[in-house]
């Protein structure tokens, strides 16, 4: 697929000036920072409205905005049936799936056991792409890098497992299991993706797309008495959720996918949980430990190698 520049790119007036490989790599750096914060603004959204409804609300809503910056790109958009069937399956596995039940999940563990289960992702992308491409090849140091990523996240959450016994959180781990191996499988689709339309309206169509079946289920699953239009900060929240989490994160994610192994790709998700931890010092005060400091070590030797594998490929 054709990644767009997106709204991420039309707030950088000298971006255009740049590398696609710099470009790539920005986009990815900005998507490690943003939806490491998301986590966060999912917990705290979820106390004005129920999981999938808030989640449809904000895809839907990320998906008519990309689709106005579609409008006003000179690129044709694709309206053919066959383009939005396409683009609506991997809306369906990235946001409906892979965002939806994430936020469901958060109802029922804590944001960071959220963050580390979703770092597996790179783990689960890696094998899909081996088991559904034969041509895809993994290196040592691919997977020495990537188990040490996903050991430094462990790291941080390690007094968590303790809540195993409890069912509701036993149900957040699978549906946040379920979440990160749809949100696999649904970017390699969109990395393989040959449409040659205009790909920030691809983009529009599998946001809005996954949003809309979002709000179809939402009937089926939210319960609508805990809706609380009243508190303001989690009404931000979900603003916050639109605009950075996923206008701007979701099209430099597109970009990044295009123009970077998705291997190497998907090692943001080791880098959100820190970010994740990070932000619980500045805003909740909890404290940084040892714990904190190899976890960072572990998880920047983990993007090292897996980089360094890819490049040796």
């Amino acid at each position: 697929m054709n990644a767009p520049y997106g709204a991420f790119m039309c707030f950088k007036p000298h971006y255009k000036y740049m590398s696609i490989q710099s470009k790539a790599w920005i986009s990815l750096i900005f998507i490690c920072i943003a939806w490491g914060t998301t986590y966060l603004g999912i917990k705290m959204g979820l106390e004005a409205l129920p999981p999938f409804l808030m989640a449809g609300f904000r895809q839907a809503s990320a998906g008519i905005i990309i689709g106005l910056i579609a409008f006003s790109n000179k690129k044709a958009n694709d309206w053919s049936w066959g383009n939005i069937r396409r683009q609506a399956l991997i809306g369906f596995l990235l946001i409906t799936l892979g965002n939806g039940l994430v936020s469901w999940a958060e109802a029922y563990i804590p944001s960071g056991v959220a963050a580390l289960v979703c770092a597996t992702m790179p783990l689960v992308s890696v094998l899909i792409n081996v088991m559904i491409h034969k041509s895809e090849k993994i290196n040592t140091l691919i997977v020495v890098g990537m188990f040490l990523g996903f050991a430094g996240v462990a790291l941080n959450f390690k007094d968590s497992f303790n809540d195993l016994s409890n069912t509701s959180y036993l149900m957040g781990i699978g549906a946040t299991l379920i979440a990160t191996t749809s949100w696999a499988y649904g970017s390699i689709m969109g990395k393989k993706n040959k449409s040659t339309g205009n790909p920030v309206f691809n983009s529009a169509l599998q946001v809005f797309s996954g949003g809309v079946f979002l709000l179809l289920f939402s009937p089926l699953v939210d319960d609508y008495h805990k809706i609380n239009l009243q508190n303001t900060q989690a009404l931000l929240a979900i603003v916050y959720l639109i605009i950075v989490g996923s206008v701007l994160a979701y099209t430099a994610y597109m970009y990044a996918l295009k123009h970077l192994p998705v291997g190497i790709v998907m090692v943001y998700a080791y880098i959100n949980p820190l970010v994740a931890v990070l932000l619980g010092w500045q805003l909740a005060n909890e404290p940084l430990n040892i714990y904190t400091l190899l976890s960072f070590i572990s998880i920047a030797l983990g993007v090292y190698l897996v980089n360094r594998g890819y490049r040796k490929q």
